[in-house]
């Protein structure tokens, strides 16, 4: 479990800095955090789509735990 833990810090140590919150930001906005992914007819093009938004939603859950933790 520390591992995790370990990890997690790492991702907020990453993130929750100016730097950080401008790349996640850009992220956020490339990778169709905020939007559907669904294309009509295009299956393909919809899961290519959602794969990168997951990649997107993991770093905020990642980092979102810290704030949980201190009740913000």
């Amino acid at each position: 479990m520390k591992k995790i833990e370990d990890l997690k810090r790492s991702y907020r140590v990453t993130f929750n800095n100016d730097d950080g919150e401008i790349v996640l930001a850009d992220l956020k906005a490339r990778l169709n955090y905020d939007q559907t992914t669904f294309v009509p007819g295009d299956p393909y093009q919809s899961a290519f789509l959602e794969g990168q938004r997951s990649a997107a939603l993991h770093i905020a859950r990642m980092i979102a735990e810290e704030s949980k933790l201190k009740g913000n």
